[in-house]
């Protein structure tokens, strides 16, 4: 008889006094094509004998944030070209190298720059209290439809804008060290970028940490947020990261059965950009399926009131300047980037309301825009009310805020950015997210060379409206595999067959269907028939002859 080899059955080390596994994880480079392909330059796929998450430095929330500050270098590679100090003098006489309509051929452009100068930041004014009359190109001044003067204020909100004040505060005293002491002469608006880029790359970290603890045993999937395409051309082209980290923290703070700071986090957030009110409608919808009302009015009414407190000191002072955000949305017509566009550059149709005058304000697509998006939260809440099962939290507010973008008048580049986080977590495959943020991030190659003209060997606009056409019909793609699984619900992969109901849940995990006696049969749940119906006893007779 052959003795055993003590090799394969002894370990050449003592074993560890703490044996346990987080061993529900899921395993990228054991269950998905691209992680296990990635995993090979690292040393293969995790050994399947080993101990999960028991590693003390490399964990995957490091890992990942370690991912994120290399696409947030990459980011800020892109933009770099337009950073480039010129002229001569102090800090403050120095500019941003942008001649020749370099932002659009070398794809660095950036709303903070121009804003820097545009909004008398440069001026060291409060945003909010000084104003300035609109010019042509020419530097005429510009006047209104209803021929008064076209004054213009800060047109953010209230928080990005004390955000780009403080930003200039340090980028004016980084200019005045610059006298005292030897430093790195910078143009004092390069400066204010690379402050305003400091704040919104932490402000991503955030998010990919609050996506993170959000995905449940599905840790890894946040790696697309830290990885994500857009991040390299949009991070840094506006100020909606940092709203994106409140949303991202609210919808955290509610899975942890915070409500209230879920609330404060969403007031602050639309404080800084008016999306994440939008992350209210998938809690009322569920809270009407649950009927677990009470911390849905805890974090609305929390939201209200945070959103009053930060807003009210510069209401009262400045009630002007404070209104410019909504007076500039009332006067925005169909953008560039939007559905609309692209009906008109492919139709030849000239949009809701031709001929408008100087800022007057486009009243039917307005309306237009207003009924679509309502019309598509009732369809929303009619897929959540009658799904055969109660959908996740991140589901919901992915279709509202998908929504939203296709139906607004206005997609800014930067506001792709706001899905990142909420597709990772509502639709977790990771090919087809990153054949949608692949498609969407380049869309801003076409629109920079449409910018930069025909006449100076650009694209034309059809070849930009074009790549906006393909986005959108990628974020159609993404709503109809959500609601597939919204109604298929054993296809989710968060649900991990069935074993898992909604890590980001909140109050809403595991609870049951408490519908209003008020609300209709047709706005229920469809009768699913789960299994077989057991057969009679004459054809379990006839089955036995």
């Amino acid at each position: 008889m052959t003795e055993p080899d003590e090799s394969q059955t002894v370990s050449p080390a003592p074993l560890a006094r703490d044996l346990r596994s987080a061993h529900d994880r899921d395993l990228p480079s054991r269950t998905d094509v691209i992680g296990a392909a990635l995993s090979h330059t690292i040393g293969g796929p995790v050994g399947r004998h080993a101990l999960i998450g028991r590693t003390r430095f490399f964990t995957p929330l490091r890992v990942m944030l370690v991912i994120g500050v290399i696409f947030l270098a990459l980011g800020y590679s892109t933009k770099a070209a337009c950073l480039q100090s010129t002229s001569t003098g102090t800090a403050a006489q120095r500019v941003a190298n942008w001649q020749n309509q370099r932002a659009y051929y070398e794809f660095c452009y950036s709303d903070t720059v121009p804003l820097y100068t545009a909004e008398l930041l440069n001026q060291g004014k409060f945003p909010y209290k000084s104003s300035w009359v609109d010019t042509d190109s020419t530097g005429k001044p510009n006047v209104q439809y209803d021929g008064s003067p076209a004054i213009r204020y800060m047109e953010y909100p209230v928080l990005t804008g004390i955000y780009q004040y403080l930003s200039m505060t340090l980028a004016k005293t980084y200019s005045a060290l610059t006298k005292l002491v030897s430093l790195p002469l910078v143009a004092e608006v390069v400066m204010f970028f690379n402050i305003s880029a400091f704040g919104l790359g932490l402000a991503w970290l955030a998010t990919v940490w609050a996506t993170a603890l959000l995905a449940g045993r599905r840790i890894w999937d946040a790696a697309l947020v830290a990885a994500s395409p857009l991040v390299i051309f949009q991070i840094f082209t506006n100020f909606d990261a940092l709203a994106a980290a409140c949303a991202a923290g609210a919808m955290l703070a509610w899975a942890r059965r915070k409500p209230a700071v879920a609330g404060v986090l969403i007031g602050v957030g639309v404080a800084l950009k008016l999306y994440p009110l939008l992350l209210l409608v998938p809690l009322v919808i569920l809270a009407l399926r649950t009927g677990r009302w009470r911390a849905t009015g805890t974090t609305a009414l929390t939201a209200v009131a945070t959103w009053i407190v930060v807003n009210l000191p510069v209401l009262l002072l400045f009630p002007r300047g404070w209104s410019e955000f909504f007076r500039l949305n009332t006067r925005r017509g169909d953008d560039m980037d939007s559905l609309y566009n692209v009906v008109k550059s492919f139709t030849g149709w000239r949009g809701f309301d031709p001929d408008l005058g100087f800022w007057e304000p486009p009243s039917v697509t307005n309306a237009v825009t207003a009924v679509l998006f309502v019309v598509c939260c009732a369809g929303i809440a009619y897929v959540a009310l009658t799904a055969p099962h109660r959908p996740r939290v991140a589901q919901l507010a992915f279709l509202v805020v998908a929504a939203f973008l296709l139906t607004n008048k206005v997609w800014s580049p930067q506001y792709s950015l706001w899905l990142v986080p909420l597709a990772v977590l509502a639709l977790p495959h990771r090919r087809i997210l990153l054949a949608w943020m692949t498609i969407d991030a380049l869309v801003w190659i076409p629109r920079m060379l449409f910018l930069y003209g025909e006449q100076n060997r650009g694209l034309p606009e059809q070849w930009f409206t074009a790549t906006v056409l393909l986005r959108d019909i990628a974020v159609f793609a993404l709503i109809a595999l959500v609601i597939r699984q919204i109604y298929r619900p054993e296809l989710d992969l968060v649900r991990h067959h069935g074993t898992i109901d909604d890590p980001s849940g909140g109050v809403f995990d595991g609870a049951p269907d408490a519908f209003p006696k008020w609300l209709p049969e047709r706005l229920r749940p469809r009768q699913v028939l789960v299994g077989p119906e057991p057969a009679s006893d004459a054809e379990m007779a006839d089955a036995a002859r």
